[in-house]
């Protein structure tokens, strides 16, 4: 079993499936965001509908997808320091416009787990574990508000979100890139997907956060 975890081929295709789950996760998520941009009442109805059974489902197996990405990428990067230095994972034929990307690829995850964790712990420990543990939700527009009423936590997450768009340009296309669509005609096309996904990802969440931001100012 750890000769697959560890061969190339099994790095490569656990690397690319996990992230695959992440970059459906968070357009998901995104989606979902995106009603409180449209007020109150359409936040209030989406929160309302991923508390249906399911999503109540399909969350979980999604975000199990994203942590088990973080998880393994960890392992990889103690895993190559110790057999060849301080080799990270990488795709094979990356080009020299994703070199930073690919080559920072752990620094980045390490940013992006860092302010998922302080994320959780303002609205998924406030509004979805509360009604696993059979606790009364707090309000998603009330929270939206404190959090990003702070200008320093908003800056926070739109650092966040920049290196979700690094991380992103070069993850999504080389998880296919992995899984078969290697062919040069096909790699093109998949890294200027790759880039407009990213960029409607990094800019969508960016969007929320500086409106929730004026919201709480008064501002709007």
């Amino acid at each position: 079993m750890g000769n697959i975890l560890t061969s190339s081929i099994g790095k490569k295709l656990i690397m690319s499936i996990t992230g695959l789950f992440l970059i459906l996760f968070l357009f998901v998520h995104m989606l979902a965001n995106s009603a409180y941009l449209f007020g109150p009442e359409a936040f209030d109805a989406v929160i309302e509908f991923m508390g249906s059974p399911f999503i109540v489902v399909m969350v979980p197996v999604l975000a199990a997808g994203f942590v088990i990405h973080i998880i393994y990428a960890a392992y990889l990067t103690r895993y190559n320091m110790k057999a060849r230095g301080n080799q990270r994972y990488e795709v094979a034929n990356a080009t020299q416009g994703d070199s930073w990307a690919s080559q920072n690829m752990f620094v980045l995850g390490i940013i992006i787990f860092g302010v998922l964790v302080f994320h959780l712990s303002h609205f998924w420990a406030k509004m979805q574990l509360p009604e696993f543990t059979g606790g009364h939700a707090e309000n998603g527009n009330v929270l939206m508000e404190q959090t990003f009423g702070n200008i320093w936590i908003t800056l926070v997450y739109l650092v966040w979100f920049a290196a979700l768009w690094f991380h992103l340009t070069h993850g999504f296309w080389s998880a296919f890139q992995t899984l078969g669509a290697n062919n040069s005609k096909w790699l093109s096309r998949l890294k200027v997907v790759s880039y407009i996904y990213s960029t409607i990802i990094a800019v969508g969440f960016s969007i929320i956060a500086i409106f929730s931001y004026l919201k709480a100012s008064g501002v709007i």
